[in-house]
C-alpha cells in the first residue's frame, strides 16, 4: 500500500507544502519537499521518488519546464507527475498534460481528490 512510497512535493508556497505533507504522512506516505524547479530537479536525480506533485507557477523553472525535463530523461520519465496549480484554464491543462504530466488538479482542491489520484498512479 502507501507504506514506503515516496512523494516529492514541489511548490513555492511553504505553508501549502507543509499542509499537504502532514495529510499525506498521515496516510503512510514518505514525503520529501522542494521549493522550486531547480531544487526539485537536483533532488529527483539524487532520490528518485515514486511520484511527484508539482506546482506550475514557480520561480526559476516552472512546472511545465520541470515536467518536460523529467519526461525527456530516460532514467526519470517513469515517475508519475500530478500537476497541482491555481491555473484552471483549459489551455493550462492542455500544456501540462502535453509536457508529460499524468494528471492535473486545480487549487483550491479537496484533499480526497489528490489522495485518489496519488493512489491511482501508485496503484495503492
Amino acid at each position: 500500500m502507501s507504506q514506503g512510497k515516496t512523494i516529492l512535493l514541489i511548490d513555492d508556497e511553504a505553508d501549502l507544502r507543509e499542509a499537504i505533507k502532514m495529510k499525506l504522512e498521515a496516510e503512510g506516505y514518505q514525503i520529501e519537499q522542494a521549493a522550486n524547479g531547480v531544487e526539485a530537479l537536483e533532488h529527483i536525480k539524487r532520490n528518485n521518488p515514486d511520484l511527484i506533485v508539482l506546482d506550475v507557477m514557480m520561480p526559476e523553472l516552472n512546472g511545465y519546464q520541470v515536467c518536460k525535463r523529467l519526461k525527456e530523461d530516460e532514467k526519470l520519465k517513469h515517475i508519475p507527475i500530478i500537476l497541482l496549480t491555481g491555473r484552471a484554464h483549459s489551455s493550462d491543462q492542455f500544456w501540462g498534460l502535453g509536457m508529460g504530466a499524468n494528471d492535473y488538479i486545480t487549487k483550491p482542491f479537496e484533499f480526497h481528490e489528490l489522495l485518489s489520484l496519488i493512489a491511482q498512479h501508485l496503484n495503492d
